[in-house]
């Protein structure tokens, strides 16, 4: 199998701290998003979407979309599990995973694709939009705060897929200058510890 990967993209991230947390390698193609490769005629035809990161699996089956791809991962490399061992924390990883892309993720992505330079040739930006999305994400981040508050990890004690996703989307602020503010201390603890796994370089 091959994966498709771009070194800026939060969802190609998300694979690549997946596998690293996994211990595993898979055959890597890099896509420079900055060339538009990703929109090349021959990507085009792998990924109608134009969309990293993108896995084609040995018998030319195309896997998109991060968790789709995760999850087929975690389906060849059950350890660590990173999607929940049972109906409980499995319950939880999912709607913490949905938390992060919904009320974390979608602002600071948003106040992104609507304030910087690379995507003006890719969508009509609106700047007033960024500027109420990154009050937004401020607010997301006091929200977040008081959710993990006692908790080392997003659903509990381990470390999971949710966590990945809340990882990229921290980079994203950081990309953004639109970290959280100092005074969520919960916050910031987890930050520092996701941070710290050897995974968040990969």
């Amino acid at each position: 199998m091959k994966l498709y990967n771009a070194a800026i993209s939060p969802s190609a991230q998300r694979v690549r701290i997946f596998l690293a947390e996994k211990g595993q390698e898979v055959e890597t193609q890099n896509l420079d998003l900055f060339q538009n490769e990703a929109r090349s005629p021959a990507f085009m035809k792998i990924n109608s979407l134009g969309a990293i990161p993108t896995l084609v699996l040995d018998d030319g089956t195309v896997v998109t979309e991060t968790i789709a791809v995760c999850r087929y991962l975690e389906g060849l490399f059950p350890e660590p599990p990173l999607f929940g061992t049972d109906a409980k924390s499995q319950a939880l990883v999912e709607m913490w995973v949905r938390r992060m892309e919904l009320e974390i993720m979608r602002p600071l992505a948003d106040m992104v694709q609507h304030s910087l330079p690379f995507f003006a040739e890719r969508m009509t930006q609106l700047p007033a939009y960024a500027e109420m999305q990154r009050k937004t994400a401020a607010e997301k981040f006091a929200w977040l705060d008081q959710e993990i508050d006692g908790r080392p990890y997003l659903t509990g004690e381990d470390f999971t897929m949710a966590d990945i996703v809340g990882m990229s989307a921290l980079s994203v602020a950081g990309f953004a200058e639109a970290e959280p503010d100092a005074s969520l201390t919960n916050l910031h603890a987890w930050k520092d510890r996701v941070s710290a796994r050897p995974s968040y370089q990969a």
